[in-house]
């Protein structure tokens, strides 16, 4: 399990939530199987989504991040829960290209720097909240600061950071957001810009060894805070044969009927997880008289 933390300032100017993402990124690469820089854009999407999601309140609710950029890979999407479970999805799971001219794995260049990040809030009960913004790097910790700054109008820093070893299985993977809160003074501001800016990386402060609560002390040097919440969020897909079947009824019964006919087997594989639901014909014939009915 990966592990997560929140503290904020015994003062309430500042709130930062923190995570070790690397199980959660390991995870999603082995089962979407992903070349390298797109390891590192699901990840840091996965990364950003169970931070958001863990301050989600209603245990029904749920939290989506869409990135539809102009590159190569497509659509980047995360689904989290309010534990902080986390699972993903990338249209094109393999996309091969240079390092980027930092010798950095190039996110931007796999995700686009033109398009829109999309984040949905459904609380469970009435619409959801939905949030647009314009991608502006496509490194997406850049990106969610923005969201934040345009949709919610919330001072924010984001970090995100996925390491991918050469056999493309991941080193370490994590990330951080820090946000300001109503009433933080100039003295506050300059105190977290001090301390964010002779901070490593988050993923070379995590290949240090460093733990979250030494990772926290440095990000919030100069303040007396409080831990306020522990977890060991993970990848975590929900889906159900129930489910699977509620989207086939979806398709109507002509479609239904025409795969009874065709095939002796229909297979559906989650796009969230390796796993397979198998359906004859006649559970398919089934499914389109409930349509019916």
């Amino acid at each position: 399990m990966s592990n997560y933390m929140s503290a904020m300032t015994k003062s309430g100017d500042a709130i930062l939530y923190l995570i070790d993402s690397t199980d959660i990124v390991a995870r999603a690469e082995q089962i979407h199987k992903t070349s390298a820089a797109v390891t590192a854009a699901l990840g840091r999407l996965l990364t950003a989504a169970s931070l958001m999601g863990c301050r989600l309140k209603n245990e029904e609710s749920s939290l989506t991040i869409q990135l539809k950029g102009d590159g190569p890979v497509g659509s980047v999407l995360a689904v989290a829960a309010p534990t902080g479970d986390v699972r993903g999805y990338v249209e094109n799971p393999v996309v091969e290209l240079p390092l980027n001219e930092h010798g950095k794995l190039d996110v931007a260049g796999v995700v686009g720097n033109q398009g829109y990040l999309h984040v949905m809030r459904d609380f469970g009960f009435g619409q959801p909240y939905i949030g647009n913004t314009p991608i502006v790097s496509g490194e997406i910790a850049e990106d969610i600061t923005h969201y934040y700054a345009a949709s919610e109008q919330i001072p924010t820093v984001c970090a995100l950071g996925v390491l991918v070893n050469t056999d493309l299985t991941v080193l370490k993977a994590g990330g951080f957001i820090l946000q300001l809160l109503p009433g933080a003074g100039d003295d506050v501001i300059e105190r977290v810009e001090k301390n964010i800016g002779v901070i490593p990386s988050i993923t070379e402060i995590l290949s240090d060894g460093k733990t979250l609560d030494e990772i926290a002390g440095d990000l919030l040097s100069g303040f007396e805070y409080e831990v306020l919440e522990r977890r060991a969020p993970g990848y975590k897909c929900d889906c159900t044969r129930e489910r699977v079947e509620r989207a086939l009824i979806t398709l109507g019964t002509d479609e239904l009927s025409a795969m009874a006919d065709e095939e002796p087997v229909t297979q559906v594989t989650c796009h969230f997880c390796p796993k397979i639901y198998r359906f004859n014909p006649g559970e398919l014939r089934e499914l389109a008289k409930q349509r019916e009915g």
